[in-house]
């Protein structure tokens, strides 16, 4: 299969490998997210311990993408591809069985290591095998099966977890799994490497991947003593890796791209800053809505399932927009929305009605809708095809820090107003506090993406009048 003679049947394979590539990892994020008091009951873990369970999965997301982009345009990207769904299967059994805080951690951990190489791979591969007048629109159709797994996963986890107890979710990702890789085997006869031969940075991968743990975790740990002191190091050490990477022959990271390409950095920026802004919505209304308003799991995902089916529906709607409009101005409409969204579950309390929270919600999943897919266009249309993996993993590691710095702002939060206590009935007005406070930090957030969306928009305007 070639991109300039494969078949429209070919090509449309890759699209539902990517498309499925795209469902399974936010699907178990949002069944975990409903299963979350469940899990933190089992196992006696308190607030800001609960959030490690979000947290480490997209930690280990983030330490693999950029590594693993350039591994990709080295050395094939439908071998890390193969490669990362063994690793989802392996993660999704040992989650199957785990009966301890760290066994379920450690499954956690694999289960983000192998979706990261996955997401990495299925965009470019996707990106590689069609025309760039069909990018959005595919982009779009694959980015909907994220959407999917979000809105389907609160609802189908609380069933699985009210039915047959949280590990059924593990299960069933692994079920999944193991189709996509029989469909893999089967579709995919050929493969991509536009940078072949070419040195892979070893010293680069070591150092991204401590800084970054040292700066997650240190951050998550603020403002203790020891959270200063592994956040500076984890500052310290992007500072080397950058000044690395800037000499050195084969970078994992190409800083040309963020130094010479405005419409790469902005872009990239506005979605880092945008994932910091919303991620932490559905776990903080899951909680929410368990604890203060006694919502059972099934019934919470329900709730949570407003935005996510208007995410679904409308990313594929803009990715087709977006190749006839400029696409950072269709992302900018969506970002927009989403600062109104925010700024109105600031305004949560215990009386709050269901209606207000669903409107809310309802205009989230609009504005994610609309942003998503034309950002992603706009980044995978702004570099070379060599540079198609790196760009990915660039995407990928946007969004996995900016949900990691969102569930990291909430985990300070928690530890300020709760501490180490569980989340009780007499700590219901300490919970709704630091609530109102993340959506807060959360509408500022927004409100700086949605400067940085127009700021790539007037780049590449600028870039388009040259």
């Amino acid at each position: 299969m070639k991109n300039d003679s494969g078949t429209v049947a070919k090509r449309y394979i890759v699209l539902v490998i990517s498309t499925a590539t795209g469902f399974i990892t936010p699907f178990l994020s949002a069944a975990v997210n409903i299963a979350l008091p469940t899990i933190g009951r089992e196992f006696s873990m308190e607030a800001v311990l609960m959030t490690w369970v979000v947290t480490i999965f997209f930690l280990s997301i983030a330490v693999v993408q950029v590594p693993c982009g350039r591994l990709a345009d080295i050395y094939g990207r439908k071998k890390l591809f193969i490669i990362g769904l063994l690793v989802t299967i392996l993660a999704s059994f040992l989650g199957a069985i785990a009966n301890s805080v760290p066994l379920l951690f450690i499954s956690l951990a694999l289960m983000g290591m192998g979706s990261g190489i996955m997401f990495n791979n299925a965009i470019s591969i996707l990106t590689s095998v069609f025309p760039a007048d069909m990018r959005g629109r595919v982009l779009g159709i694959s980015t909907a099966g994220t959407y999917a797994g979000l809105s389907t996963g609160p609802f189908i986890g609380g069933v699985l977890t009210r039915a047959f107890g949280w590990q059924s979710i593990f299960i069933l990702c692994g079920v999944m799994s193991v189709v996509l890789l029989a469909l893999v085997f089967y579709a995919l006869k050929r493969e991509w490497r536009e940078a072949a031969g070419e040195r892979f940075d070893y010293v680069g991968s070591i150092t991204y991947a401590i800084s970054i743990v040292l700066f997650m975790y240190g951050f998550s740990s603020l403002p203790s003593i020891l959270g200063v002191v592994l956040f500076l190091l984890g500052v310290v050490g992007f500072t080397l890796f950058a000044r690395w990477e800037a000499r050195t022959d084969s970078p994992i990271f190409n800083l040309d791209l963020f130094r010479k390409n405005k419409v790469f950095f902005f872009s990239n920026l506005a979605i880092f800053i945008s994932y910091i802004a919303t991620f932490a919505v559905s776990f903080l209304l899951s909680l929410y809505l368990q604890y203060i308003k006694g919502l059972s799991p099934q019934m919470a995902g329900l709730v949570l399932i407003t935005a996510s089916v208007l995410m679904a529906i409308f990313t594929p709607i803009s990715g087709r927009i977006s190749d006839r409009i400029e696409p950072r101005l269709v992302a900018s409409v969506g970002m927009l929305l989403n600062c109104v969204a925010l700024f109105l579950l600031i305004f949560l309390n215990d009386g709050t009605a269901l209606l207000y929270i669903m409107v809310a919600l309802a205009i989230n999943g609009l504005g994610i809708g609309i942003f998503a897919s034309p950002n992603t266009n706009a980044i995978m249309g702004s570099v070379e095809k060599k540079y198609l993996g790196v760009a990915a993993g660039t995407l990928g590691t946007m969004r996995t820090a900016g949900m990691m710095v969102s569930m990291g702002i909430m985990m300070i939060i928690f530890s300020l107003y709760i501490g180490q206590a569980e989340i009780t009935p007499q700590y219901y007005p300490q919970f709704l506090t630091s609530i109102r406070t993340g959506f807060i930090i959360f509408t500022v957030f927004s409100i700086f993406g949605l400067f940085c969306q127009l700021v790539a928009r007037n780049a590449g305007r600028a870039l388009r009048s040259e």
